[in-house]
């Protein structure tokens, strides 16, 4: 029985199996955590009195060398023996020192003495450790020896909150759904918009400027630009590949014709429509149509023989399935079209054109906006009618402008006369408000059907954690990020900003496609939500309540901050009357460890510090922020701190040997340097004495080691936009006095374009920096190692341009994870299990913009990665096997 436990421990099935390959295991394990002790303290006498100690369990199946003797090798089952190391209950069970051997050494007489007394201790030792593995093997034999489950990754927190763009709806099932956000994941919803999956980031990635394009008969096949590439899903956007000649970007719309699917029309941001005629498989360019695309309409009175391309430009027709275009702009009075929508039905011989252009006031009448056409261009009507909004001035403050601006229009194929149009606000409260128009008789007549704040009369859109938080919604007026429209039911249509709305009966009702309420919760301030797969936002941290363990938090950009009560399983968001002062950003959480409940948070108006859109100058970075303070698990926050320039706020840290009711703090502020608070976080000081330069004190991170090294990280700036990185300030730097003065860490090594760094828990000289590539033409960026406190630093990972950083497994030495954003070439998540010397990927992550880890306390098997732009997900702590 306990041979079969060794042969487990070292997975083999091969006939070499030998007892001292356990052995090598627990002497490794203690090797290797030796190290950071600063002592090697496993003697010889060690090895030999665990050998004896195995010898004496196995009888007769061990020689002299601690080898099983070949006739007991026959009589080991097969079966028992898997194929290689899994799993033990939840428990990872690791080779931490595959490669050692127990080898005889001589000994002189002088250590004999020694070396005996060595040998009974590490044989006791030998016999406590096999009866303890026996003991748990009996009680998990039955569980081992099932193939280990795999873990799903799964996302978890609010959805919702961040920018989604170009929806589409399928003709042959209006229940499935798809849409893109801007951050390069695309979703696909099968039950109408409620719940959604993210597509692999290796089958798709967003593209938020082209529309996909659903086959009209079979549900199975979709059409969508991956980054401008046209790809197409034969297994409803489970899997895409690559289709077709068409080596130019996308651009508007891929559009396939109803009465013939192999017929397609799709727009290039180059300003040109091409047709493929064999399902997308060749392409040649339209020669007529110039300008970025809006849409397109196949003629079904017609058979889609004539056809339609709307640009910004102006209207295209073809009348011979595309081989020659005439123009067919002649009736509105300007070219400068913003919207496009074509209904044709071949029952009624009905055909509807349906453009806008752009509003004006002249004489203090407004002109512009909506025309139809009932002759396939020819002539054009003005379709402005009664019921909709044709003012010329600002109602109040809030508007979006004086005149209204309709962009977007959506018609169908099963009722042509049926349009909607979407337009911006001349005013916050109706009928001034930026609202969804449904007209039944082609523009004749016109209501509106959108009310998406709680406080109008005839509000119809279901709460959502914002409006049931706040009791208003917080729109600006514009028009949606993107609209679509079932073609075979003009009832259903969903609308994106940073919420999804979905309506099924014609605009009369719309629910929330981002989130809904926890079963049993109805919509209210404290209410918890459920993620439905639709995540969209930035996270920076998630972290474990040190006193409950099903309180979980999430630091988020553009949401600021949730919490959950249940393990993450639902999720509540924070309201008006409880978040911080700037609500926009949370980077980072501090507990106090005595006290439930008591927490501080860094927190601004600034996000993205440290990515790309701050390091190109491309998001400004002037916005406040600032330190707050919770005494409730977060549910409500307040500004205390004094001393600290309204500046972004981007991580704060708490020393646990402060006394407590006066601790002491340090908060990372970004332009400024490193705060220190000693009366709990009351007043602060500015201690920047050798940190930076006083042109880059961008701090980014602190962190705190338990030994009391104090760690902050300065990171990339560019002098103006378009420039070069410089060079002063940037970097990592180390505190021994609590931040009174302050030296670089990488003085031996530059790094222009820091991003993370992670110290291990148990030694401070051992860190790990994550770093980028500084210019098209530097190949530098990756993840580096020192074990020397920065003396000297050795790259021991590189997948991609962006590393974001690494980070050390709290309990399996040797584990390092290296996370990848900002473009990720292909998985962002890898690990390694020797130090770097080896990687394996995480394959199964869907999203792989990947920022920090953080592994759950309760279960050593799960762990959560936190993303620029896909939420958290949880998952495994190691890559699943092909």
């Amino acid at each position: 029985m306990l041979w079969r436990v060794h042969t487990r421990f070292l997975g083999n099935s091969q006939d070499h199996t030998e007892c001292d390959g356990f052995v090598s295991y627990i002497i490794g394990f203690l090797q290797v955590r030796s190290r950071f002790w600063g002592t090697n303290w496993i003697h010889e006498g060690w090895r030999q009195g665990l050998r004896s100690a195995l010898e004496e369990f196995a009888g007769e199946a061990v020689d002299g060398t601690g080898a099983l003797r070949p006739d007991a090798k026959k009589s080991l089952s097969r079966e028992s023996q898997p194929r290689r190391l899994g799993w033990v209950g939840s428990y990872a069970v690791v080779p931490l020192a595959r490669g050692i051997r127990v080898v005889s050494s001589m000994m002189s007489k002088e250590k004999s003495m020694k070396c005996r007394a060595l040998w009974l201790s590490g044989k006791c030792f030998g016999l406590f450790l096999l009866l303890l593995v026996s003991a748990c093997w009996e009680q998990k034999a039955a569980c081992s020896e099932a193939p280990a489950k795999q873990i799903p990754w799964e996302p978890v927190g609010l959805s919702g909150g961040g920018a989604m763009f170009s929806p589409a709806i399928s003709p042959a099932d209006p229940n499935l759904m798809m849409l893109n956000c801007d951050m390069s994941a695309a979703y696909i919803s099968e039950d109408g918009g409620r719940n959604w999956r993210m597509i692999h980031h290796a089958q798709l990635r967003t593209d938020i400027r082209c529309r996909p394009g659903f086959h009209p008969s079979d549900p199975n096949i979709i059409y969508a630009s991956s980054r401008g590439r046209l790809r197409i899903s034969r297994d409803r956007g489970r899997t895409f590949t690559p289709v077709g000649d068409l080596r130019e970007s996308l651009y508007g719309e891929i559009a396939i014709n109803p009465s013939d699917a192999n017929v397609m029309l799709v727009g290039t941001r180059n300003g040109q429509c091409w047709l493929s005629r064999d399902a997308g498989t060749a392409w040649t360019a339209c020669n007529g149509p110039d300008g970025q695309v809006i849409g397109f309409h196949f003629d079904r009175t017609r058979k889609g023989r004539v056809m339609f391309a709307a640009t910004g430009k102006g209207i295209w027709r073809s009348e011979d399935g595309g081989q020659t275009w005439a123009e067919k702009t002649s009736g509105p009075q300007r070219k400068e079209i913003q919207g496009f929508a074509g209904g044709s039905n071949s029952a009624d011989n009905v055909i509807m054109l349906y453009c806008t252009i752009r509003s004006r006031e002249e004489n203090g009448t407004f002109k512009g906006g909506i025309y139809c056409s009932r002759d396939r261009g020819e002539t054009w009507h003005w379709a402005m009618g009664r019921g909709i909004n044709m003012e010329t001035k600002k109602a109040d403050r809030w508007a979006y402008g004086s005149i209204p601006q309709y962009k977007q229009l959506l018609a169908t194929d099963a009722k042509p006369l049926t349009v909607y149009a979407m337009n911006t606000s001349t005013g916050f409260h109706p009928p001034h408000h930026d609202t969804v128009y449904h007209s039944d008789d082609g523009g004749e007549t016109w209501r509106d059907t959108y009310f998406m704040d709680p406080r109008f009369e005839r509000y119809n859109v279901a709460p959502n954690y914002v409006t049931a938080s706040t009791g208003q919604s917080f729109k600006g007026g514009d028009v949606p990020f993107g609209v679509a429209i079932c073609n075979t039911d003009p009832n259903r249509l969903i609308l994106v900003r940073s919420e999804c709305h979905v309506t099924h009966d014609g605009g009369k009702t719309w629910f929330n496609g981002h989130t809904y309420p926890a079963p049993g919760d109805s919509p209210k301030p404290g209410c918890a939500w459920v993620c439905n797969g639709l995540v969209v936002t930035t996270t920076w941290n998630y972290c474990f309540d040190p006193f409950e363990g099903n309180r979980h938090y999430i630091a988020y950009t553009d949401i600021g901050f949730a919490r959950s009560t249940d393990g993450g399983k639902t999720w509540t968001w924070w309201d008006k009357y409880s978040w911080a002062p700037w609500r926009n950003t949370c980077y980072e959480i501090a507990f106090d460890p005595a006290v439930p409940g008591k927490m501080w948070g860094a927190f601004s108006n600034v996000h993205d510090i440290p990515n790309d859109n701050i390091i190109s100058e491309r998001h400004g970075h002037n916005r406040p922020g600032g330190v707050c303070i919770s005494r409730d698990f977060g549910t409500s926050w307040e500004h205390e701190a004094r001393g600290i320039p309204p500046r972004p706020v981007t991580s704060v840290v708490l020393d646990t040997r402060s006394s407590k009711g006066m601790r002491t703090l340090y908060a990372g502020v970004f332009m400024e340097g490193v705060y220190k608070s000693t009366d709990d976080g009351k007043t602060w000081a500015l201690k920047k004495n050798g940190l930076g330069h006083p042109q880059n004190m961008r701090v980014s991170r602190v962190t705190l080691h338990r030994d009391g090294t104090l760690f902050a990280m300065v990171c990339a700036k560019r002098p103006a936009y378009g420039k070069p990185l410089m060079s002063k300030g940037v970097g990592l730097y180390r505190s021994r006095d609590g931040a009174e003065t302050w030296t670089k860490v990488n003085a031996s090594r530059l790094f222009l374009y820091p991003k993370d760094f992670t110290v291990h828990p148990e030694n401070s000289s051992i860190i790990l920096v994550g770093t980028c590539d500084s210019s098209w033409e530097d190949r530098s960026g990756g993840l580096y190692l020192s074990e020397d406190g920065g003396g000297t630093w050795q790259r021991i990972g590189r997948e991609g341009r962006q590393t974001f950083g690494g980070y050390f497994h709290p309990k399996f030495d040797g584990w390092i994870y290296m996370t990848l954003t900002e473009g990720a070439p292909g998985a962002g998540l890898w690990l390694t299990r020797d130090n770097g010397m080896t990687w394996e990927a995480f394959n199964d992550l869907p999203f792989s913009n990947i920022q920090r880890v953080a592994f759950a306390p309760s279960n050593d098997a799960v762990m959560y990665v936190t993303t620029f732009g896909g939420s958290v997900w949880r998952g495994p702590i190691v890559p699943h096997e092909e």
